[in-house]
């Protein structure tokens, strides 16, 4: 990109007139700086990646049943074949899945899954000012919007997640009201206290300290405002956490799994009003699996061939939970 800035110009535009437009003085400037090409070596490939996508009116797009766009009649075998082809370029593709143009995009997670599980427990998110907190290559942010928010913003540090998400609004078409930044949390205006939702999916146990990313999370939000919480767990009592020495599941940034009532009384200390768990779930390989687009290790890898109720280190196997809670009343 000439511009990094240009894709951005709707969002920047909106921002003028909004409640943060201080932000969006600085906005700019900062898109730059994460988007330099001297600090990630792939750059030149993921922008020809996006240079090579074609042109093409999808006609439909659905964002509520599924992240589906384009009519598969617009784009016979063989350029479906081309498409694919360019869209590896941008391999490991980790959340999803996506249908282009009849083209089934199978990513590593059925993040499809995750979202039929949070979606009954929150507030409507109808006309929303959204952030997606961690949020990859940003497909909770198409069904967020496909839910009827007014707008999502996504942020995600992960520069090729960035690229993955401009390639798929590259077909969806940019009059959509939905961005991914490349930022991470820290890089946010502090309490900003404007977001009618915040969402952080798959973050928490990233993070060296949770209580100072549940303080994040909750100056983000307006008065009333609404937090969706999701992370790995333990299943135990109040006060249990599992603090990884090494690796989980393979992962070296794992910090901590606490058990359910214990991060609720973390979200109660930080000052969030009735915090609650709404969903616990197992990962299967089935959620969680290695496909033609993310052909690395990935569940069945992590798991103890021999009992796959532990890690290959010997902890607990994946169990996910969700988390609802809301930002006080000033």
């Amino acid at each position: 990109m000439t511009d990094s800035t240009t894709k951005y110009q709707p969002l920047l535009d909106w921002l003028q007139d909004s409640p943060i437009s201080d932000w969006g003085e600085t906005l700019p400037d900062l898109l730059k700086s994460q988007l330099r090409r001297e600090r990630w070596g792939d750059m030149p490939a993921w922008e020809r990646c996006l240079e090579q996508l074609p042109e093409i009116d999808p006609l439909s797009v659905d964002f509520k049943t599924a992240v589906c766009i384009g009519d598969p009649s617009l784009m016979d075998k063989g350029r479906r074949q081309q498409l694919q082809a360019t869209l590896m370029d941008l391999h490991p593709w980790r959340k999803g899945p996506y249908q282009l143009f009849g083209l089934d995009l199978d990513t590593e997670w059925r993040s499809d899954w995750k979202w039929d599980r949070v979606l009954p427990h929150i507030q409507p998110l109808q006309d929303r000012l959204v952030l997606d907190v961690g949020c990859g290559n940003g497909y909770h942010c198409w069904r967020m919007l496909g839910a009827g928010a007014k707008r999502v913003i996504g942020i995600d540090p992960s520069p090729k997640s960035v690229f993955q998400f401009h390639a798929i609004k590259h077909f969806a078409g940019d009059q959509h009201a939905v961005d991914v930044l490349p930022l991470g949390i820290e890089q946010m205006p502090s309490k900003l206290r404007v977001f009618d939702s915040v969402f952080s999916m798959g973050v928490l146990y990233h993070r060296r300290s949770p209580m100072d990313h549940l303080q994040e999370l909750k100056e983000l939000l307006r008065p009333g405002g609404q937090l969706i919480l999701e992370t790995l767990i333990i299943q135990g009592a109040e006060g249990q956490v599992l603090v990884p020495e090494g690796r989980y599941g393979k992962m070296p940034n794992v910090w901590c799994l606490p058990a359910p009532d214990t991060l609720v009384s973390w979200m109660r200390k930080i000052g969030f009003s009735n915090p609650r768990v709404v969903d616990i779930c197992e990962t299967s390989t089935e959620e969680q699996r290695s496909t033609a687009w993310m052909k690395f290790e990935s569940l069945t890898n992590f798991l103890d061939p021999e009992d796959p109720r532990k890690t290959i280190e010997g902890h607990p196997a994946p169990v996910r939970a969700v988390f609802i809670a809301e930002a006080p009343q000033f």
